[in-house]
């Protein structure tokens, strides 16, 4: 796998900036490094990072972090999407909390454990690119939405079943009731998220959002609740959990499906306690978070299975709330298509490029099996492909419908187990053993798939 994005590292120990780029550098594609915080405004437009890694102390006996809340703020003023993780030797909870309210994406502690490091500049670059595309999405969105009207004005959509979604948000968006958003991939469950927390009255506090699904089972405490030094092996300062992170504002879960059963006893206590217990501590740290979770698993059948708590699924859907897929609402496909043909006519300096009637009704013809998320790659395909003014039908490439023998070679001796097993091993390979994929694909659901591995000893 090719590796990709840009990291700034800045920090006055040129130990750590030596040791930092060795490491991260097997792992990104591009690693750059300063002892110099005043460098980095000519640094954030010659490299134009995807993360930038900033200690929080330069000098030698400082430690209040105050420094580093300044350099955030600054390079939050200039680049506004970029993530900021921050890092220093004297870490404690209030420096820590300062520094994600001041828009800093995480927080890392010298020394750091390698694993953890990189892991977190991951999830700050995945988060980063994510963040990017919903703010183009809101801005370009803007003088659409007014004409239309709509309450949420960063959100695409006239047809009935977006108006329906339209009016549950404009009730619940300014209360602190749980929400549960449920949709296919590709349906844009973050950007609801984000929308419920902007119209809410806790618009001016933090959102977090934590990818349930990318969290070891064995991580699942300290990332959600924190943890005290000394807790366990690399604990080598407090560090405050999401939830902490979260005091005051919103708190998004997504993907909660994939939280292991043990795990949701813990975080369905939080709930109902509005308390943590950092790991190795005894005293509960009391919080106020708004939780808005979401997935595209079937929740109300991994109750049925047992392997999600019914008491937890009543406590994250005090409102319910389902994006319905884009084949659901195809009088919406103009209007995203207009929407994104705009955005990367700009992107690609093609100002005069348009649209004709062939090359829209054939995309409101098609199925959308990746939804909004497909629409956009398809039209930002076709813009760099057009050669002409005019986007045509043949300019709009569309995958082909799946055969049911796809890919497959059949014997007409072959057991319907020996099927089964034939194309679970070809999901796994595809999908590189991620079970949550493979299992989506195959329209099972995770333990459905995990029971058929065990049997297949695959």
């Amino acid at each position: 796998m090719a590796k990709k994005g840009t990291i700034l590292i800045v920090d006055d120990e040129e130990d750590i900036l030596f040791s930092l780029k060795f490491l991260l550098k097997q792992h990104f594609a591009s690693v750059f490094t300063d002892p110099n915080p005043y460098h980095l405004p000519r640094l954030l437009r010659t490299h134009e990072p995807d993360v930038v890694v900033l200690d929080m102390n330069f000098g030698k006996g400082r430690d209040s972090g105050e420094e580093g809340l300044e350099w955030i703020s600054k390079v939050k003023e200039l680049r506004p999407q970029v993530p900021v993780v921050t890092m220093t030797a004297y870490g404690d909870v209030g420096i820590a909390v300062e520094a994600l309210k001041a828009g800093a994406a995480d927080f890392v502690e010298k020394p750091w454990r390698n694993e953890k490091m990189v892991a977190t500049i991951r999830a700050a670059y995945e988060h980063g690119q994510t963040e990017k595309k919903v703010e183009k999405l809101a801005g370009s969105q803007q003088a659409l939405s007014q004409a239309l009207d709509q309450g949420f004005k960063e959100i695409v959509g006239q047809s009935e079943k977006m108006k329906q979604v339209f009016r549950t948000l404009d009730k619940v968006a300014d209360t602190d009731a749980h929400v549960l958003i449920l949709g296919e991939n590709g349906t844009g469950k973050e950007l609801i998220a984000r929308a419920l927390h902007r119209k809410s009255h806790r618009s001016s506090e933090v959102f977090i959002p934590v990818d349930m699904g990318s969290i070891p089972e064995s991580l699942f405490e300290s990332e959600i609740f924190g943890h005290k030094k000394g807790s366990f092996t690399g604990a080598h300062q407090d560090r405050i959990g999401r939830f902490q992170a979260a005091s005051g504002g919103t708190l998004f879960l997504d993907e909660i499906g994939n939280i292991p059963l043990a795990s949701q006893a813990k975080l369905l206590h939080a709930l109902q306690t509005h308390q943590v217990v950092p790991v190795g501590s005894n005293q509960p740290v009391k919080v106020d978070i708004r939780l808005i979770c979401a997935t595209n698993m079937p929740l109300y059948e991994m109750v049925e299975e047992g392997t999600f708590r019914q008491d937890l699924l009543y406590r994250i859907n005090t409102v319910e709330l389902q994006l319905p897929p884009l084949r659901e609402r195809v009088g919406d496909v103009p209007l995203l298509t207009d929407h994104y043909l705009n955005e990367y006519k700009r992107k690609y300096q093609k100002p005069n490029l348009e649209i004709n009637k062939q090359a829209m009704d054939k995309l409101s013809a098609y199925g959308w099996p990746g939804n909004i998320r497909e629409l956009r790659h398809i039209i930002e395909r076709a813009v760099i492909m057009c050669e002409g003014r005019k986007i045509d039908a043949d300019d709009i490439i569309l995958s082909e419908p799946r055969k049911q023998d796809s890919g497959i070679a059949l014997d007409q001796n072959m057991t319907l187990e020996e099927v089964e097993e034939k194309l679970i091993r070809m999901a796994m390979k595809k999908h590189q053993g991620n079970v949550s994929k493979a299992a989506s694909e195959l329209g099972l659901t995770r333990t459905s798939l995990y029971r058929r591995l065990q049997k297949y000893g695959i």
